[in-house]
């Protein structure tokens, strides 16, 4: 594919990627994806430039309603053979170690950078926080403080 500078465009649904369905609210929606394959003669060094470009259903984690996150992304990986040709490699490149068979699976690059676009915390740009008062409950106020034998102890 690097030889023959191919490029592959496709679409998929985020239902069929697995990896990305517990970070998700939902599965509804489609990922469009173009992987381009290329050598750079002055480095040596043959990458696939992958491009996505989708919505991502989260919850955010201040108004918990769902959201859709655009993700439209360019990446350039190196495809590397072994872990020691990862120096190699040009300041912005990220690494893709080629399996040893030699085959990529185009949905696993997908899938890895979905994976890595999801934010630890989502938040909506356009939530409003949940405005309720979060007063504790009867029981957990009847509750004997868990420090309340060293005080005991502490007065002795």
């Amino acid at each position: 594919m690097v030889a023959a500078r191919r490029r592959f465009d496709g679409q998929v649904d985020l239902a069929k990627l697995t990896r990305l369905q517990g970070l998700v609210a939902d599965t509804e929606g489609q990922c469009t994806y173009a992987l381009e394959f290329a050598h750079d003669d002055i480095l040596r060094v043959s990458y696939v430039e992958l491009s996505i470009d989708t919505a991502l259903p989260l919850i955010c984690q201040r108004s918990l309603q769902r959201f859709l996150l655009p993700v439209s992304m360019v990446q350039r990986l190196g495809l590397i053979r072994s872990e020691e040709e990862e120096s190699s490699l040009p300041e912005g490149w990220e690494p893709w170690l080629v399996p040893e068979d030699g085959m990529l699976r185009p949905l696993e690059l997908v899938e890895d950078e979905l994976v890595l676009a999801v934010p630890v915390v989502p938040l909506s740009p356009d939530g409003e926080a949940v405005d309720k008062d979060w007063a504790p409950t009867e029981e957990e106020i009847s509750k004997a403080n868990p420090f309340a034998a060293l005080a005991a102890l502490k007065k002795q």
